[in-house]
């Protein structure tokens, strides 16, 4: 163990034969000792060094040590320091008082008794050494809690900005979730009100169809019901956006190179854009083909190309690109499933939008055109196309820079690459012999639109305004080849009248009539055809020659038996 470090005690007398006899006395007691012969000299070596104990004569010619202690109390530095008087003549009870009056802590009778000036002066040592590790002890003790506050301090700071982030995190995701709940609705809304604008197409466009077949050969009737006709399928067109946005439009998958159909419509786009509006198209090489609807891409690419037109009035640069983002992009990605990905970017060099419009750009209805210049429908239907696709969609703007929209697809898992072809026209359809068909809707338009292009067609129509009625006819036995029914009706919708048939009259066909894309797998898990709303005469006899094709010979021969 190491010895303690040494002390400095400082002994007072204006005789050096008794400093000298002090010092020899407390030699043994191994501290620094101090020879003073005067208050100046004392006072110096005060002043210099650190003093543990001081020894004062009493009696002294020019300050006595009464005097010379009160002058050391009055010193703020030594108002704790240990003072010991050492005296043979003042040592009444009065001049003891008075001593310790003056912070005296002892003293010593002369003749001094060496034991106990050492004895005396050990213990004041002691105490000198317990009382300075005291303090160290207290200092550091300061020093310690002054650390833990500041690192309590430093705590709270960081606690405060964690809560703060946690708060801004909890908005952010109230305000999203908000939003999701309000897209969701608006959504909700948008697909009731497309099933009922399509239900008013079809009664419009199958019955101008069946009028176009039975005008005279007049030009200018011709004109106008052709120009009805483009009313009701830009009509149409404008349904299956709705549908989009809400994403309950039936999509048909496939694999697109998208390099092929970006060249392939971009006559189009070029014409869309006009000539101020310079086209350039990025593609990486040896893209894989990305699964998605290819008609609706190409409305998603137009709609776009619109936009950006609007955004560069006086002209600019449209720019489409597509690569294939590493696996460290798509996981940095936290809105996409794992897996690989096409990513077609759209930049143009615009006016751009302000962070409050960019918000409500995907929103339906919403548009920065002037009235009667925009649907409001176009990012909406690419935001539901991305959505309903399985990918994402995403948009950044600045005010006088431009706009880029990246829209995100899936690969497809097979490397055929399919392209879509234009309809068919009615002559194209199948012939089949007349059939009996149990149509079943509640809205009387529909049902005279539909029974109207049936009957044309050559077949035999059967209405029924309910799924009740129609169980009601068909349990009273009469002969039928297929039923189409609506799926939005009261009481019993069409995919559980399609049910309640299967269980009852199993082999009799059922078509589905919706617009709905959600019910698709539904009705094709139990084996029911769908046929999409809105739609035309090639359509329902295709879906009419599919549900009947294959039962039509065992229909005959039961037939012929019951005659």
């Amino acid at each position: 163990m190491n010895a303690p470090e040494r002390v400095n005690i400082l002994l007072v007398d204006d005789q050096q034969a008794k400093l000298l006899s002090h010092e020899a006395i407390l030699e043994e007691i191994g501290e620094n000792l101090l020879k003073a012969s005067s208050a100046r000299q004392a006072f110096d070596y005060l002043l210099k060094n650190e003093i543990a104990l001081v020894l004062i004569d009493v009696c002294m010619p020019d300050l006595d040590g009464f005097e010379l202690a009160a002058m050391i109390r009055e010193h703020p530095r030594f108002r704790t320091t240990a003072i010991i008087f050492v005296s043979a003549i003042l040592m009444t009870y009065p001049d003891q008082l008075r001593g310790y009056s003056l912070g005296a802590v002892d003293y010593v009778p002369v003749p001094v008794v060496p034991e106990l000036m050492r004895a005396k002066v050990k213990v004041f040592v002691d105490l000198y050494r317990k009382t300075r590790a005291l303090e160290r002890f207290n200092a550091e003790l300061e020093n310690r809690v002054a650390e833990r506050t500041s690192e309590l301090q430093r705590f709270n700071e960081q606690l405060e900005l964690r809560i703060k982030e946690r708060t801004r995190e909890r908005e952010t995701a109230l305000a999203q979730l908000f939003e999701a709940q309000k897209m969701d609705t608006i959504g909700q809304l948008t697909g009731g009100v497309a099933h009922d604008f399509n239900n008013l197409l079809m009664a419009v466009l199958g019955s101008l169809s069946l009028l176009e077949k039975r005008l005279p050969d007049d030009p200018r009737s011709h004109r106008l019901l052709q120009n009805a006709l483009q009313g009701a399928q830009r009509g149409a067109a404008l349904t299956q956006r709705l549908l989009a946005f809400s994403r309950r439009q039936e999509l048909k998958p496939e694999a697109v190179d998208c390099p092929q159909l970006v060249a392939g419509m971009r006559e189009l786009l070029e014409r869309a854009l006009g000539p101020g509006i310079e086209l350039q198209t990025q593609f990486q090489d040896a893209l894989p083909a990305a699964l998605v609807d290819a008609n609706q891409l190409e409305l998603a690419l137009l709609n776009v190309a619109l936009n950006a037109r609007d955004a560069m009035p006086a002209g600019g640069t449209l720019t489409i690109a597509a690569t294939q983002p590493t696996q460290s992009v798509v996981a940095a990605e936290a809105a996409l499933e794992p897996g690989d990905y096409v990513r077609i970017v759209i930049a143009d060099n615009g006016v751009g939008m302000d962070e409050v419009t960019l918000a409500k750009a995907t929103e339906p209805f919403f548009t920065t055109k002037g009235p009667g210049k925009g649907t409001g429908l176009g990012l909406s239907m690419v935001h539901g196309l991305a959505a309903q696709s399985g990918g994402l969609l995403r948009i950044a703007s600045q005010p006088n820079v431009g706009t880029t929209l990246e829209l995100w697809l899936p690969i497809a898992a097979s490397t055929a690459v399919q392209a879509a072809g234009d309809v068919p026209s009615l002559a194209a359809a199948p012939h089949i012999g007349p059939c009996t068909v149990l149509i079943v809707d509640d809205d009387l338009l529909v049902m005279t639109g539909i029974s109207a292009l049936i009957e044309d067609l050559g077949h035999t129509p059967i209405e029924a305004h309910s799924g009740a009625e129609a169980l009601v006819k068909l349990s009273a036995g009469i002969e039928v080849d297929v039923v189409i029914t609506d799926h939005a009706m009261p009481g019993m919708t069409g995919l559980q009248l399609a049910q309640s048939i299967q269980e009852k009259y199993s082999g009799l066909p059922v078509i589905l009539a919706t617009g709905y894309a959600e019910l698709a797998a539904d009705a094709q898990s139990l084996g029911i055809l769908r046929l999409a709303k809105p739609c035309n005469q090639y359509d329902i006899a295709m879906a009419i020659q599919a549900a009947v094709g294959a039962q039509r010979p065992v229909r005959r021969r039961r037939v012929a038996a019951a005659d």
